[in-house]
């Protein structure tokens, strides 16, 4: 009762209100434009946090961080190009039902989940914190490693109609993420020379230009330029009967998000994939994932969403970033004097309510600004195409300029946009290909670091219980998925040779 009265007097007596939607509306348009990531969002008010109170400081990038994880899904829905690394899983249906003339309700159901995400997160951060604090502890390099491999092992959902193609383009992920400094040793691989390439290759470069840059490259190889089939620009959120079909999902995403955010390294990206992938396993709908459906919208939008406050368990509790935006936050508690751990609860007890206070604003402001900004968005992605296309390209490029400054960057934009248009013509699905990048490093890295722990014994992955679990969890879901497309393949061909007898 004394938290409740305590919320009260920050809402009446500070501008917690107006901080935290001015955090949102910030977040919204840092996550909605091509290379300005959660993070860059973030950090860019972290200067103007030094002047200000603790409490109204860290909401104000806590925020930041809910707004910018939903505005992700507004390029990715319109312009198929993901406005941050969490929302490449969203582009597939999302963008397709864009072209089909819905990308108003593709919107609202994006919204929709969204605020649901938010608000379940903020309730797991409250009521789990300390205990959810405590299993990401006992996560180990080996735990991390089977974390990867679980997140690669939706793979075979996510490959299309051909597996072969679905493991090459993961493969060529994983190739592109060995490009940089080796984890263990910092020898640069791959690199060729170039400087530019040491720390990597960033995977939003490597999404914008497979998603969008190639898209845009389909678009200006054909004569007429498609339109879609209605010019309605209405945002649609979903009513009851959608509503009741997106439930599964969002429990699903909800999940899935709660248990990805608390662990150090894993994030909103893994969430949103796996969240995808098991919408689809446990839909009626299967066929309509990857042509516009409402579930592959809403599960992993509701899973980065949820991630957005359940990533900042560990880093209340323990002081353990485990994303680029919580290291922002956690950045933004040091600055201010206050140390992660039990005693910020029970010394900076204020600051922790206010925290709480200014999170439920952010989830009611992410559904107010959504509606208010979203019919804008739709206005100017229905203008002439020509236009567009010239805008779309000047969003790009300028966003991704404005990452690092480097002309270098657009060219690998440029370069991963070719490939793309490529694998387009042959077939080759993106996704697997996105989880590649984005997995890569995560696994290679805690792999070496095992072996070097047990002194090059691979026992150790099955000596560590978490370990082994996730393992198995991920060898069941492989089993799973190859049993499946084993079972539609015979019954595709059954009834191909019962239509060859009539």
């Amino acid at each position: 009762m004394e938290a409740i009265f305590i919320g009260l007097d920050l809402l009446t007596g500070t501008p917690l209100i107006f901080v935290a939607i001015a955090g949102v509306g910030w977040g919204i348009l840092g996550g909605a434009l091509p290379g300005i990531s959660p993070s860059i969002a973030m950090a860019l008010l972290l200067p103007l946090t030094y002047g200000m109170e603790p409490g109204l400081a860290i909401v104000l990038l806590a925020a930041t961080y809910v707004g910018a994880e939903y505005g992700g899904s507004i390029p990715a829905i319109l312009i198929n190009t993901p406005g941050t690394n969490a929302a490449a899983a969203t582009v597939l249906d999302g963008y397709e039902l864009q072209r089909q003339g819905r990308g108003g309700e593709a919107l609202g159901i994006s919204l929709y989940s969204g605020v649901i995400g938010a608000f379940f997160g903020l309730a797991m951060l409250m009521l789990l914190t300390r205990p959810l604090a405590e299993v990401a502890l006992a996560f180990t390099p080996m735990a991390y490693f089977a974390l990867g491999l679980l997140g690669l092992s939706v793979i075979v959902s996510l490959s299309g109609e051909s597996l072969l193609k679905g493991l090459a383009a993961a493969l060529l992920g994983l190739m592109v993420a060995t490009v940089g400094s080796d984890p263990i040793s910092g020898m640069s691989r791959f690199t060729f020379g170039q400087p530019e390439l040491l720390d990597g290759i960033a995977p939003i470069l490597i999404m914008v230009g497979l998603f969008a840059v190639s898209e845009l490259l389909r678009q200006a190889s054909i004569s007429v330029w498609e339109k879609p089939k209605s010019t309605v620009m209405n945002l649609k959120l979903p009513n009851g009967k959608m509503r009741k079909r997106l439930f599964k999902p969002q429990l699903i995403g909800s999940i899935i998000g709660t248990i990805e955010g608390v662990m150090p390294g894993a994030g909103g990206t893994i969430a949103s994939f796996m969240s995808y992938n098991e919408a689809r396993r446990w839909s009626r709908f299967k066929s309509e994932f990857g042509n516009g459906s409402p579930e592959g919208i809403a599960a992993p939008e509701t899973a980065n969403n949820t991630v957005a406050s359940t990533a900042l368990v560990p880093v209340l509790s323990f002081g353990i970033p485990g994303s680029n935006s919580a290291a922002i936050l956690l950045g933004g508690l040091l600055v201010h004097g206050l140390l992660p751990g039990p005693r910020l609860f029970e010394e900076n007890g204020d600051v922790i309510i206010g925290l709480y206070t200014g999170l439920l604003i952010a989830a009611i402001s992410l559904l107010v600004i959504g509606m208010l900004i979203l019919p804008v968005c739709l206005w100017l992605v229905n203008r002439p195409r020509a236009y567009l296309m010239a805008f779309i390209y000047a969003l790009i490029f300028s966003g991704i300029y404005s990452i690092d400054n480097s002309l270098f960057d657009i060219g690998l934009v440029l370069g991963a946009g070719a490939a793309g248009f490529l694998m387009r013509l042959v077939g080759f699905p993106f996704l697997p290909a996105v989880l590649g990048v984005v997995l890569g490093y995560l696994v290679e890295s805690n792999y070496r670091r095992s072996l070097v722990l047990s002194g090059g014994d691979h026992a150790i992955f099955l000596e560590d219980r978490i370990s082994l679990s996730l393992l198995v969890v991920a060898l069941l879901f492989l089993v799973g998925s190859l049993s499946t497309r084993a079972w539609l393949t015979y019954k595709n061909l059954q009834k191909e040779i019962l239509e060859n007898k009539s």
